[in-house]
């Protein structure tokens, strides 16, 4: 498995406080049949100012410890990036790493509680300079839980959108859960990574999540959730769109989501 979204590197953001803890979320991830892993640490103005070359220069420190420890798991560059009225801008003049550098997917961020007023041509400018924008946890932004076909418009453009783990498994309150079982059943979600911070808590884990999935959309919905489409990512090619669910399998869906005790 893939894991796309993950705040593994040590000390630049609020993910891994030091090394120690970076070793541990890997060792966390590997043990859990994680093979590759896309550090992803937030880029915000003023609070995470983390650039291209720091992110750089952290992967590859990170994957000479991995060696050394012998933890089987790499490690590949990314980030989260908030969205800002000027992100556009900064990718065109390449101070952006898009996920795994392959210059192909954008991961960005929401703001939690709001939809700014430039968000619909920001993403779009990001479209227009080649990059496909990844929006990360959509279930977790207020305004696109409550209206989800503002962020079915996102995905009719082209754009893609990253469900977390911790959402689908009730970690962030049941009503997370419930908007992530909804988007998911819209067809609007493409991938599904952990959004890891540390190697207790929000770890770095797929496998429960992908066998809850197996068992609600079935094997091959969640294969391309949590493998498929995260390695498309990876080689920078084109997502594929998992399958949607039947309608008369609706109920029977919504049963085994609310009986779920994980």
């Amino acid at each position: 498995m893939i894991d796309i979204h993950t705040h593994i590197l040590p000390g630049l953001d609020d993910g891994a406080k030091n090394w120690e803890e970076s070793l541990q979320m890997a060792q966390v991830a590997a043990e859990d049949g994680i093979t590759y892993i896309i550090a992803t640490p937030h880029v915000i103005r003023g609070l995470y100012d983390n650039s291209k070359e720091e992110i750089l220069a952290a992967v590859s420190r990170l994957n000479s410890r991995l060696e050394e420890e012998g933890i089987p798991l790499s490690i590949g560059p990314g980030a989260e990036y908030r969205l800002e009225a000027d992100l556009a801008e900064k990718l065109k003049r390449g101070e952006l790493l898009t996920l795994n550098d392959s210059g192909r997917y954008l991961l960005v961020e929401l703001p939690d509680t709001f939809l700014p007023e430039f968000t619909a041509d920001v993403l779009y400018q990001i479209q227009l300079a080649g990059v496909t924008p990844i929006i990360a946890h959509p279930e977790r932004n207020m305004v696109l839980g409550r209206e989800p076909a503002q962020l079915s418009a996102f995905i009719r453009r082209g754009m893609a959108a990253q469900l977390t783990t911790g959402s689908i498994m009730g970690l962030f309150g049941s009503q997370a859960k419930k908007i992530s079982r909804e988007l998911l059943i819209k067809g609007l979600i493409h991938i599904v990574a952990s959004d890891a911070h540390s190697p207790s808590g929000r770890t770095p884990r797929l496998k429960a999540c992908r066998q809850m999935l197996s068992e609600s959309f079935g094997d091959d919905s969640s294969r391309i959730l949590v493998q498929e489409n995260p390695r498309r990512i990876c080689q920078g090619r084109e997502l594929v769109t998992p399958p949607l669910v039947e309608k008369p399998l609706w109920k029977r869906l919504r049963k085994r989501w609310k009986q779920a005790r994980i």
